[in-house]
């Protein structure tokens, strides 16, 4: 976000309670919304002032739009760095315990003094300066010879021819990334800062170590400074010494700390070896994200998009079909009405093109293909022709499950989808409202009884007390606050079961020691794993594996700690939900075996299997 004066600037939250039917006026690049013209104007006017700056690059005296347009460029910057560099800055940042600024600068100068293979410069050619490349440092004893390729001006920047230059031929002229790159290239790729630690998946691809120096102090996360560092021995209680000066008190760990510093200590509980992933996808691994985001979406809002629920496992085959299929027609028309009805970008775009908004099952194609010739993506629009000529199911299964995923981000925007997540966060605000209030009533009960406690000491010691009047009295006591106790409990676990029911979209359980995510679709009995560069994915299925991930997750860490206590929160609906889909597919393989056995006999349908028990689909919430 653009600085204001060098200081953060927020946009305006939209106007609560908006008629639909009510005018207003937006701002094209901020989505702003205003009800007053004069307040419109005022606003627009200040981010046409050259007040803004660039968060990322630095650059000021900018318009609003155009500090955007800046940190759009930084941003491919960073992602467009030469691997040579990109390698330096993050062999540099690894375990550093310098803070941002200090590091940022250290290695800025780097930049301008160190010479290593994929740099760019200038040397001496000919009694004059040209462009050059690194391309090898030569072993040469005293004097430092380096190969470099000479480079083309412009943009392909192409090696036109090589030579060997001394060092002192090179010519620095800048570093090849400014501070505030550096600065956003740190914190994009790194996962902790006390000391900056690498993504591991940038690590290895990189080549890049994972294992912490000995000088890292892992109870205290930072080395003091103007402390000599020496190494440190890890001993059997976990514990960090010296190994100058082994008689002085070591250092305990304060757990939990990061994952990746957790250190094995004769002490720890045996850890269980973590199950295998169950890969068995009908679709590509990096697909099925996108899989998971459709399903959900569809089942979440079914009533808004008057779509009957189906399983996880009847998308996929769906999708998978080279054929058209009547849950892959129902699910594109629900989400094509969503969008006519909402008078969306799309409504509007089939008006100026004299199209029928009326839609039938049997248009639903033609639909599709006016949808992807819009769209600004290129390898989705190129399939707007095959999809027009009835070619639709063979298209690859990725492109299809990319072409819905884009349907339900347009259908995510409309109004009717938008007031059924404000009806649900209003719900889940009344219920967290009503868990509190029981909460706040049962400590006032527990100090009261507490109180009454207090005041039934006996003041006279040589007082009478009729003991079974007094015991009767205290069991009477306890049978109400049990049946008090029994109904508050009911009460809450009710509660929390509405709560799961409003759940306005699904999020990771948490993340393990290499930050894969851990996902639970409370609809589908399976436990699914999504690593840490979100291109592959697995899953777990049975109780069993269930329970020895659990063992396997090393508390000393704060990510597998999180993940452990949420695994442990959930364990009866996750377990629950895997025995049912076992028990379910257990059936469904008797069930094949069955019409195998059929088929020996008499040539049965194949629609008959259960595997192609999405053709027999019928959307039961269709009113068109």
């Amino acid at each position: 976000m653009p600085l204001l004066n060098k200081k953060p600037f927020s946009l305006l939250e939209p106007p609560k309670d908006l008629d639909p039917e009510q005018a207003v006026f937006q701002i094209r690049f901020t989505k702003e919304i205003f009800l007053d013209y004069q307040e419109y104007v005022k606003r627009l006017n200040l981010y046409r002032q050259r007040v803004w700056t660039c968060n990322v690059s630095g650059k000021s005296n900018l318009t609003f739009e155009e500090a955007l347009v800046s940190e759009h460029q930084a941003m491919e910057k960073v992602q467009n760095l030469p691997t040579e560099i990109m390698a330096h800055v993050l062999r540099m940042t690894q375990y550093s315990t310098l803070g941002l600024i200090e590091l940022v600068n250290k290695i800025y100068v780097a930049l301008q003094e160190d010479v290593f293979e994929g740099i760019e410069l200038h040397a001496k050619k000919d009694d004059a300066e040209a462009p050059c490349k690194i391309l090898k440092i030569l072993d040469s004893g005293d004097t430092k010879l380096y190969e470099v390729g000479w480079i083309r001006q412009g943009k392909s920047k192409t090696v036109i021819n090589t030579s060997v230059v001394k060092a002192t031929d090179l010519i620095r002229r800048r570093a090849p990334v400014s501070r505030n790159i550096l600065k956003l290239l740190i914190r994009d790729s790194t996962s902790h800062s006390t000391p900056w630690i690498l993504h591991e998946h940038l690590a290895k691809k990189y080549g890049i170590s994972m294992e912490p120096p000995n000088d890292i102090m892992y109870g205290e996360g930072l080395q003091k400074k103007g402390r000599k560092r020496h190494d440190c021995v890890t001993t059997e209680d976990g514990r960090k010494k010296s190994k100058k000066d082994e008689g002085h008190a070591s250092v305990p760990i304060k757990y939990p700390i990061d994952d990746l510093l957790v250190s094995p200590a004769a002490d720890d509980p045996a850890l269980l070896k973590r199950p295998p992933l169950v890969t068995d996808f009908g679709i590509p691994r990096n697909s099925v994200g996108d899989l998971l985001m459709v399903w959900d979406f569809c089942l979440s809002f079914g009533r808004v998009l008057n779509l009957y629920p189906f399983s996880l496992a009847d998308l996929e085959n769906a999708i998978c079909h080279k054929e058209s299929n009547v849950l892959i027609v129902e699910i594109h028309s629900a989400l094509f009405r969503l969008l006519i009805e909402d008078d969306s970008d799309y409504f509007t775009a089939l008006q100026t093109n004299k199209r029928k908004s009326k839609l039938s099952s049997e248009k639903w194609a033609e639909y599709l293909s006016f949808f992807l010739e819009k769209t600004e993506i290129e390898e989705l629009s190129c399939n707007s022709g095959a999809v027009r000529r009835g070619y639709y199911g063979p298209i690859d299964v990725d492109i299809k499950l990319k072409i819905l995923q884009e349907l339900v981000e347009e259908a995510i925007a409309t109004d009717a989808i938008r007031e059924k997540l404000s009806e649900r966060v209003e719900q889940q605000q009344a219920l967290v409202a009503t868990k509190r209030e029981i909460a706040r009533k049962e400590r006032e009960e527990k100090n009261k009884n507490s109180k009454d406690e207090n005041n039934d000491v006996v003041q006279d010691g040589n007082e009478c007390v009729d003991e079974q009047r007094k015991g009767k009295e205290e069991s009477d006591k306890r049978d109400v606050s049990a049946s008090k106790t029994e109904r508050k409990l009911h009460l809450v676990r009710h509660l929390e079961t509405e709560k799961a029911k409003l759940s306005i979209r699904a999020s990771p359980l948490g993340k393990d020691r290499n930050y894969n995510r851990y996902w639970f679709f409370k609809r589908e009995g399976r436990l699914f794993v999504e690593s840490a560069d979100c291109k592959e994915w697995g899953y777990y299925s049975t109780k069993e594996e269930l329970d020895v991930l659990m063992s396997s997750l090393n508390v000393k860490g704060i990510r597998e700690r999180a993940l452990k206590v949420q695994l442990e929160k959930f364990y009866n609906s996750i377990s629950n939900a895997l025995e049912k889909r076992l028990k379910e597919i257990t059936h469904k393989i008797s069930l094949e075996e069955a019409v195998l056995r059929r088929s020996t006999r008499v040539r049965a349908q194949p629609r008959d299997s259960p595997s192609m028990a999405f053709l027999k689909y019928v959307n039961k919430w269709n009113e068109h």
